[in-house]
């Protein structure tokens, strides 16, 4: 996963969505009407990674599905300090405010079942706050599709 995301390899984002992909096939986690919207990065870190990792993977496992992607259904509209290391709390206040969906977005996912596609949960702020920027612009229903679940802090 470091790799992935860290040093510039998005051609992992392959086998790794189709670890996503069987995963959820074990579970029977799927829609048919369900359109995958990665987790928007910001500008700064677009720069920096020079892909997002999110859209990476929900394009391929929208690929593998037959599902629908919409890689401009979530934006960041602010820059937010990196996560790594912060509190829950801290994560929170990060983020709030910091995701919105565009008007042509809301309207083509109005009503719908929209999947947030993420590498990695850590306490689920980044989560919260996609599923509250969607949920105020219309969307039905939320569900969160990530790679990998980081240990809860002890």
């Amino acid at each position: 996963m470091t790799r992935f995301k860290y040093q510039a390899q998005p051609e992992l984002a392959t086998c790794l969505a189709e670890l996503m992909v069987d995963a959820m096939g074990a579970s029977g986690a799927s829609g048919t009407d369900t359109v995958l919207v990665p987790m928007p990065s910001s500008a700064s870190r677009l720069r920096e990674r020079g892909f997002n990792q999110a859209w990476e993977l929900a394009r391929r496992v929208g690929a593998r599905l037959g599902l629908d992607t919409d890689v401009d259904g979530l934006r960041r509209w602010r820059d937010t300090p990196h996560q790594v290391g912060l509190s829950r709390p801290a994560r929170d206040a990060n983020l709030r405010d910091a995701l919105w969906m565009p008007p042509d977005a809301a309207r083509r996912l109005h009503g719908r079942c929209v999947a947030v596609v993420d590498d990695v949960m850590t306490t689920g702020a980044s989560a919260n706050a996609a599923a509250h920027a969607l949920r105020q612009a219309g969307v039905a229903q939320v569900q969160v599709w990530v790679l990998a679940r980081a240990p809860r802090p002890d």
